[in-house]
C-alpha cells in the first residue's frame, strides 16, 4: 500500500493544544505555498499508484474556494486506484456549503471534522469557535452531498467532569456518522496550554473516562480498532492503518514526513525555506533493528496487533527471538490470536508502559 499526506499549515486561529506546524492564514502566502507544494510533488513523486490521500493541517478548508480548488487541481497529478480513500480535515466554521461542493467535485470521499467538544466552556478553553448546532448543520450538508464517510475528533480529560464526556458521547451518537477519534488531552511543548502551565487531570478520573468511552461506543456497535479510534464495520481509516502497519507513504508540505523503502524523511518547518523550494530538513535510512521496533510499537496501538508471519517474512526472525515477551504472555497482558500478537484489550490503555517493558 502507498499513501500520500499533504500538509496545509494555515489556520484561521490557533488552538490552545495544537503543536503541528501551523500559522495564521495570510492570503499573501497561500498561492506561493501551493506553487511550492506543486513543485515538490513534481520533483519527488514517481507516478506510483496511490491507495490513499489525506489532506491535513493546519486547516485545509481555511483556504478560500478559489485556493481550495487550486490545491485539489494540483493533487490530480497523482495516479490513484479506483478504490482511493480521499480524506480532508476541516474545522466546522470553515466548511461552507460551497466548499463541500468543491470537495465532491474532486472526488473527496472522507471528511474528518475537528470538533473536540460540544461543551461551550471546553470549546472556549481549547480556542475553538463553533457551536453544537453548527456541527449538526455541517454534517447534514455533507450527507446531503453524498459524503457520508465522516469522522469527528473529540478530546477528553480537559477537566475532571466525567459528566461532560457522557454528554459529548450522547451527542455524537445522535449524529449517525461512522467514525470517531477520541483523544485524551496531551499538553505538548510550545502550545498555549503548556505556556499557561496547564496541569493534567486526575489519572483515575481520566481512566474512568476512557472506560466510559469504550463501553458506550461498544454498546452502540462501534469497534475500537486503535487506542483512540472507533468505527462502524468497514469504516476504519485506511490511511491511518497504513501508518500503524508501518507502510510506505509520501509526505508533501511544510513539516511533513515521508517513509519510503526504509528511508524516513522530514520536511523543513521553516516557511521561508519551503517557499524557496528548500524542502528537506533531514532524512535517515532505518536499519533492521529500528524497523522491527517501529513495526512492533505501531502495530500494538491497534487492537488486531502485529502479524507474526509478516514479521518473520520481513525480518527472517521470530519476534520472540528479538523481544522477551514470555512474562507478558504468561500474565495475559499480551495475547496471541490467529497468529497476531496484541495487547489484551483490558490493558490497551497502558500501551506505552507495556511497550517500554518489551523494548
Amino acid at each position: 500500500m502507498l499513501s500520500v499526506y499533504i500538509h496545509i499549515p494555515f489556520c484561521n486561529h490557533i488552538c490552545s493544544y495544537c503543536d503541528f506546524p501551523k500559522l495564521l492564514y495570510d492570503k499573501n502566502y497561500i498561492n506561493n505555498y501551493l506553487d511550492s507544494l506543486e513543485q515538490e510533488i513534481k520533483e519527488r513523486y514517481h507516478n506510483e499508484l496511490i491507495d490513499t490521500i489525506y489532506i491535513g493541517g493546519g486547516t485545509p478548508t481555511s483556504l478560500s474556494d478559489e485556493e481550495l480548488t487550486k490545491l485539489l487541481n494540483i493533487l490530480t497529478i497523482f495516479k490513484t486506484k479506483d478504490s482511493l480513500e480521499y480524506t480532508i480535515e476541516s474545522n466546522i466554521e470553515s466548511l461552507t456549503l460551497s466548499k463541500i461542493k468543491i470537495l465532491k467535485q474532486y472526488n473527496i470521499n472522507r471528511v474528518s471534522l475537528g470538533v473536540q467538544s460540544f461543551n461551550p466552556n471546553t470549546l472556549k478553553y481549547l480556542n475553538r469557535y463553533h457551536t453544537k448546532d453548527q456541527v449538526i448543520e455541517v454534517i447534514n450538508n455533507l450527507k446531503n452531498n453524498d459524503i457520508t464517510n465522516i469522522n469527528i475528533d473529540l478530546i477528553y480529560a480537559t477537566n475532571n467532569n466525567i459528566k461532560e464526556v457522557k454528554e459529548d458521547l450522547n451527542t455524537f451518537l445522535t449524529l449517525d456518522i461512522p467514525h470517531l477519534s477520541y483523544y485524551s488531552l496531551i499538553i505538548e511543548d510550545n502550545t498555549i496550554l503548556k505556556i499557561n502551565n496547564t496541569n493534567y487531570i486526575d489519572e483515575d478520573i481520566e481512566y474512568n473516562m476512557y472506560k466510559l468511552i469504550n463501553k458506550t461506543l461498544t454498546n452502540n456497535n462501534y469497534h475500537q480498532y486503535e487506542i483512540s479510534n472507533y468505527s462502524k464495520d468497514n469504516y476504519e481509516s485506511i490511511h491511518n492503518l497504513n501508518y500503524w502497519h508501518n507502510g510506505n507513504y509520501y509526505g508533501f508540505g511544510l513539516g511533513s514526513v515521508s517513509y519510503l523503502n526504509n528511508l524516513r524523511r522530514s520536511n523543513t518547518k521553516n516557511l521561508t525555506k519551503y517557499l524557496n523550494h528548500n524542502y528537506l530538513d533531514y532524512e535517515e535510512y532505518e536499519d533492521k533493528t529500528t524497523r522491527m521496533k517501529t513495526d512492533l510499537i505501531l502495530s500494538l496501538r491497534t487492537t488486531k496487533g502485529l502479524n507474526l508471519d509478516s514479521f518473520y517474512h520481513k525480518y527472517h526472525k521470530h519476534l520472540e527471538s528479538v523481544y522477551d515477551i514470555k512474562e507478558l504472555l504468561k500474565d495475559n497482558i499480551l495475547i496471541i490470536k490467529d497468529n497476531y500478537l496484541s495487547i489484551n484489550p483490558k490493558y490497551l490503555y497502558l500501551e506505552n508502559e507495556i511497550i517500554l517493558k518489551i523494548i
